[in-house]
């Protein structure tokens, strides 16, 4: 094996090796496309390619796997914004604990043994005691509707 030879197969090795060890620490699929450049520029190499050419099979095979397969896995490797116990509660149906008041940015709920503060949806104040539906959660607090409001509305 000439040096020169030697020396290219040392090269795409390292970046090889390089990019996966890159991409183990950090698990965010940036360096792996490199890496797998890295092995097509190696595969040239074996198969009596220049350097020059070389480095062409690398770019292409990086620059083709970063464009093509990345969007594919960055929507399999998102998150998907799994449901939190505030999310659950929307759409159920709670007890009023204390009024309601926007107003006076007054106003509690009581779903499954848990208190939360609430705001009513329209402005109205609900009164202690009456049945409200979690429509939406706006930060820290529930957003409620008159249980019976719909039912007007039929």
């Amino acid at each position: 094996m000439p040096q020169s030879e030697l020396g290219y197969t040392v090269i795409w090795i390292a970046v090889l090796i390089g990019g996966v060890a890159i991409e183990v620490a950090t698990l965010n699929l940036v360096s792996i496309w490199f890496a797998v450049g890295g092995l097509a520029a190696f595969i040239a190499l074996s198969l009596g390619a220049s350097f020059l050419v070389q480095l062409i099979v690398f770019a292409v095979v990086s620059a083709v796997m970063l464009c093509l397969i990345r969007p594919l896995t960055t929507d399999i490797l998102k998150p998907k914004g799994a449901k939190t116990n505030a999310d659950r509660i929307i759409g159920e149906t709670a007890i009023v604990t204390e009024q309601i008041s926007n107003a006076s940015n007054k106003g509690q709920i009581k779903i499954s043994g848990q208190i939360w503060s609430a705001k009513s949806d329209d402005g109205n104040v609900i009164n202690e005691g009456e049945t409200v539906k979690i429509i939406a959660i706006s930060g820290v607090k529930a957003i409620v509707e008159p249980f019976n409001k719909q039912s007007k509305g039929d």
